[in-house]
């Protein structure tokens, strides 16, 4: 997998997944992972809004082993996490159209809507929340 790909998957999953619940995890272990990295090429650059992502593609040649490896950890997790999202929502489509469509996705708003009509749901989006949440 090209490096510049993970990095824009990376930039692109963290900022466009605000809510997500594992995102301060996955930020705190790349960061951890790349500090001497992010120290060595990227201390002048502010924080937020994918600079210091954009920083450490620029430097994409020079950064560390350990560091690129925690990004394909990060890519690969946020790679299943899509996966498990599509899923619940293909085969919970029914249930989130007529059971929660006054509800806003993210922050786990539509897993608490699911639990409320879990009476309701049909056995294929009780087995893909299940699958995925493994309740």
């Amino acid at each position: 997998m090209n490096i510049k790909v993970i990095w824009t998957a990376a930039a692109l999953a963290i900022v466009a997944s605000p809510a997500a619940l594992a995102q301060d995890t996955l930020v705190e272990h790349l960061v951890l992972a790349c500090e001497s990295d992010i120290e060595n090429y990227c201390s002048k650059v502010t924080p937020g809004n994918g600079r210091l992502l954009h920083c450490m593609a620029a430097h994409e040649d020079k950064i560390s082993g350990q560091c690129v490896y925690a990004f394909y950890q990060a890519a690969s997790l946020l790679e299943q996490l899509s996966v498990a999202i599509n899923y619940v929502a293909n085969e919970c489509s029914t249930e989130i159209e007529t059971l929660c469509s006054d509800v806003v996705a993210g922050e786990g708003r539509l897993l608490a809507c699911f639990d409320k009509h879990e009476e309701e749901l049909g056995d294929a989006c009780k087995k893909a929340i299940a699958d995925t949440v493994g309740e």
